[in-house]
Order: structure tokens, then C-alpha cells, then sequence
């Protein structure tokens, strides 16, 4: 059951024993109910973004700073500019994409590079 803002703020969550990309959707998700935290299992099911990859795009997300984490609950960053700069970076990277074709990693590589993978 989703917790209130003001409880996640707090930082003491109870805890619990129990379109696009994932990471979208999860965003999305999250971006709809900016007043609650949810836990992965939440997440899942109110998504269907399989279970196995919830913990691991929300984990991705955290390293961006656009979602918050306090014990088993997630919510959207409150970061507002943040969240609007990433949106116009993927909004842009889409529209490229579709201009020019989708970036084929092998071919950027050069000798002094890793191998991609």
C-alpha cells in the first residue's frame, strides 16, 4: 500500500518482509503520483514492468537523482528541474534517433577504446 509523502519525508516508511522503456514507465508511474512512495512490488504490479528489472531501473534512476529511496518505498525526485532536464535530454535523444538513425556503438569504437559491449 502506497505511504503518504509527508511519511516518506520522514524518513521512517514501514517496512515490508513481502510505452516505452522500463525506466519510462517507472518514471511515468511515479511522475503520476508525485504525493506517495511505493514499494518495488507496488511498482510492478501497478506497471507490469517485469519484477527482476523494478529494483534495478529504480537503482539506475537513484544514481540520476530522479527518484528518491527511504527504506522499501520510491518516489519521483522532488527535484522539478532536474526531472524536466532529463525529460528534454530524452526528448531530444528520441528525435535524433528518429533523424538519423539509432547509434551503432561498434563503429564509434577506436583502438584506444575498450570493447564495447
Amino acid at each position: 500500500m502506497p505511504i503518504d509523502i509527508d511519511r516518506f519525508e520522514e524518513g521512517s516508511p514501514p517496512r515490508r518482509d513481502t510505452g516505452g522503456t522500463n525506466a519510462e514507465t517507472l518514471l511515468a508511474f511515479l511522475a503520476d503520483s508525485p504525493e506517495q512512495a511505493f514499494t518495488p512490488k507496488e511498482i510492478h504490479e501497478a506497471t507490469d514492468v517485469p519484477r527482476g528489472s523494478v529494483g534495478v531501473v529504480l537503482s539506475r534512476l537513484e544514481d540520476r537523482d530522479l527518484v528518491r529511496h527511504r527504506g522499501d518505498y520510491w518516489a519521483i525526485t522532488d527535484d522539478d528541474e532536474r526531472l524536466r532536464s532529463a525529460s528534454q535530454l530524452h526528448q531530444f535523444h528520441e528525435s535524433a534517433t528518429e533523424q538519423y538513425g539509432a547509434e551503432d556503438l561498434e563503429t564509434l569504437q577506436t583502438d584506444e577504446m575498450e570493447r564495447v559491449q
